[in-house]
């Protein structure tokens, strides 16, 4: 992959102090997702933003899963985050569970209790709650707080060894009930869960909550700078003091960015969840999905999103980014290399009547005329094509320049026609159209008698390969979700659209993940998922022009 030295940004001058004034010698970032669903396009501002800088500082960056809830975890998420961050174009130097270090965070809660920091706790989590207090209000100690270290061992060794029932007991910190800050109110450290874990088994039946967990994973693998969505600001606090009273050796430093959210999609692992459960979608890797798989299949490549991860930068307030941006960067992307072509995605019949019966020729096209690089490709043609439906009117409005009766347009890389004849069925129907060629106005002959303003594209139809071709528009309809419904009530009715047309005899062999641009259409991707060798499936990546234009620096 190429190195590009990450934008300027408030972490990556920490960064540059801390290596200068000496208080690290090495960077090393980590990447830490859960295994409990697909990554999205969120995740991959996180990917880009850990790894990229540490490789701009010779640094070292950790793949780690946070597996401390084996409830909604699966390997089947293990192997799709792999898979993501390899694609995207990185290589991680070390790859850990959390899961490594369960032994690590026992002993450590021991050495809490035993300092007098933790203990063992019977409330319920709704008898908790009641405890909490509000912020106006300071909390109020739980009863069990003040249980000697000697019982606390003992209740906490008897959690390990599965003598309770889920959330009989849990461990908590004793820090502060009276802190302004929630997380700092005695929070949970260890909760009973008789699971069976992907990666350790039935070993463990009492699990470490994220926040005491991830703190410990960082010092253990010596990460120096713990990068985390602004979120997670309020939970610092916690995050030092367990470090601090656990006395690990290394001391990473947390520092929180804005996360990425895009208008008309849902940003949430959750919400994404439900869409695969409630079958809204096609798997987690529906083209429609902010999810990396949904966008490759979609046929968005790593260098654009990288490029699109830069572009929005690491700020310290949220906002939202408009799709429209992404969209920008996979166009520029593949205009030099995707392979110009036909396709008709609603085909009407075409008969040039003065065309020779039976013959075919070839003509010569170029392939990327912004690549001349790529070279040619040749398309047959023939006294019968097939032209798009709407490139076609028999009552048509003023300045319409396409096909309609008595109206001559250039086919592209072909001949002028001229609408003859309409052919209707018995519905009034158009199904076919009859016209006339001249054959001195063959494109690349120089000719240059007269002009025409309509140019439309078109496919032979004897040598047409079937295809279908699938259009997306935004999964969710309003920026803003209803507050007073569900997401799901957002969901676009209109956001797939199935067509089934012909390409250009040329693509017969394309393989999925192929791109293409089809004139006037857009860009396509082969579709991996549904393509076989006797039916292509096209998805439309995106539209070939956009409003949208990249803020001036």
């Amino acid at each position: 992959m190429e190195n590009k030295a990450a934008a300027s940004s408030f972490i990556r001058n920490i960064v540059i102090d801390d290596l200068k004034n000496g208080k690290v010698k090495e960077i090393i970032t980590r990447f830490p997702p859960e295994p409990n669903g697909y990554l999205h396009i969120g995740h991959a501002k996180a990917i880009c933003v850990n790894f990229e800088l540490a490789d701009e500082f010779s640094g070292k960056t950790n793949l780690r899963f946070d597996d401390t809830n084996p409830a909604k975890e699966d390997v089947e998420f293990v192997e799709a985050i792999k898979e993501d961050v390899k694609w995207l174009g990185f290589e991680w130097d070390g790859l850990f569970f959390a899961s490594n270090y369960f032994e690590e965070m026992y002993n450590r809660a021991v050495l809490l209790i035993k300092k007098g920091k933790a203990y063992v706790d019977d409330l319920s989590a709704e008898e908790m709650r009641k405890l909490r207090g509000t912020p106006m209000e300071p909390g109020v100690d739980s009863p069990y707080r003040n249980r000697s270290v000697e019982e606390n061992l003992d209740l906490f060794e008897r959690m390990r060894k599965g003598e309770f029932k889920d959330g009989e007991k849990v461990l908590r910190a004793k820090i502060d009930m009276t802190s302004p800050n929630f997380n700092m109110r005695d929070p949970v450290l260890y909760r009973i869960s008789h699971t069976h874990h992907h990666n350790t088994g039935d070993k463990w039946c009492i699990y470490p909550m994220y926040d005491y967990a991830h703190p410990l994973e960082d010092a253990i693998e010596g990460v120096t700078h713990s990068l985390c969505s602004l979120e997670f600001e309020d939970h610092r606090p916690l995050y030092d003091w367990v470090i601090r009273e656990c006395e690990m050796e290394s001391q990473p430093r947390q520092y929180e960015f804005a996360r990425l959210n895009l208008n008309n999609t849902v940003m949430s692992k959750r919400k994404l969840k439900l869409l695969v459960e409630e079958k809204v979608v096609d798997g987690w890797d529906d083209p429609r999905m902010p999810t990396i798989a949904g966008l490759r299949r979609r046929g968005y490549t790593p260098e654009a999103i990288r490029t699109f991860a830069r572009e929005v930068g690491v700020a310290r307030s949220n906002s939202v980014v408009d799709s429209k941006m992404l969209e920008h960067f996979i166009r520029e992307d593949l205009k030099l290399k995707a392979p110009r072509t036909m396709a008709v995605l609603n085909p009407l019949k075409v008969v040039i009547t003065n065309y020779p019966e039976g013959q075919v020729e070839m003509l010569d096209a170029e392939i990327n005329p912004e690549n001349e690089e790529m070279g040619m490709r040749q398309i047959p043609f023939s006294r019968e094509i097939y032209i798009e439906q709407d490139d076609f009117m028999e009552d048509p409005p003023k300045k319409y320049f396409r096909l309609f009766p008595g109206n001559e347009v250039r086919l592209k890389h072909a001949y002028f026609i001229t609408c003859q004849e309409v052919i209707k069925d018995e519905a009034g129907n158009v199904v076919e159209i009859h016209c006339t060629y001249d054959p001195e106005t063959k494109s690349g002959s120089g000719f240059t008698g007269r002009k025409v303003k309509g140019t439309i594209h078109w496919v032979e139809a004897s040598q047409a390969v079937p295809a279908e071709f699938r259009l997306y528009e935004p999964l969710i309809l309003d920026e803003e979700e209803d507050q007073e419904g569900t997401f799901l009530d957002n969901i676009n009715p209109n956001s797939l659209e199935v067509l089934h047309g012909f390409v250009e005899p040329n693509m017969k062999d394309a393989q999925p993940q192929d791109k293409f641009q089809f004139f006037r259409h857009g860009y396509f991707n082969v579709d991996p998922k549904h393509t076989t060798k006797e039916k292509l499936v096209f998805n439309r990546i995106v539209s070939l022009k956009s409003s949208f234009e990249l803020p001036k620096a």
